[in-house]
């Protein structure tokens, strides 16, 4: 558990810094605690000036998954609970590939229309978690990077900036 867990902190505070450095006088929310936002597959809050606040879904892909997405279709097929992707309300997916530490901003709800009515397309893949004594799996569709920013507008990729991994690596 500790890896898993070790790659989403890093996930969220890379997703962080990027987001602090991008609009430097936003506010990024870490709400992934808070019952509130669990359930809703939340785990930041975006408050820039003069716009909506964005909730965000945080994942870290630690895994070469080289060139593609990991859409989380089940969380836990041992008990039967949806993925993330498919029931997040949040307005954007972070998705971090944290072995360049690159940040692809997708705008979740429209890329899950794009998404559903093709799923078939794409490759079930399942990866195995241990947290203490219980293993479980988890289950996604493995789709091309390219693919999606080709056919879904409005994915932004933020490369890491110097700026940011030093507010990720301090924590800040």
């Amino acid at each position: 558990m500790r890896g898993v867990m070790g790659a989403a902190d890093r996930a969220v505070a890379l997703t962080r810094a990027a987001l602090l450095a991008e609009c430097p006088d936003s506010y990024v929310h870490d709400v992934q605690k808070d019952p509130r936002f669990q359930h809703r597959g939340v785990d930041l809050l975006w408050e820039r000036p003069a716009l909506p606040v964005a909730g965000i879904e945080v994942k870290g892909d630690r895994n070469a998954r080289r060139g593609n997405y990991f859409f989380e279709l089940v969380s836990n097929v041992e008990k039967d609970t949806p993925g993330c992707f498919l029931y997040s309300v949040a307005d954007l997916m972070a998705y971090v590939f944290l072995e360049t530490r690159e940040l692809h901003l997708l705008p979740l709800p429209d890329v899950r229309a794009w998404f559903l009515p093709l799923a078939k397309e794409f490759p079930l893949k399942s990866t195995r978690t241990k947290t203490g004594a219980v293993m479980y799996t988890t289950v996604g569709a493995a789709v091309p990077v390219k693919k999606v920013r080709q056919e879904c507008p409005g994915i932004r990729v933020i490369a890491p900036a110097n700026n940011a991994e030093k507010l990720a690596l301090s924590g800040a």
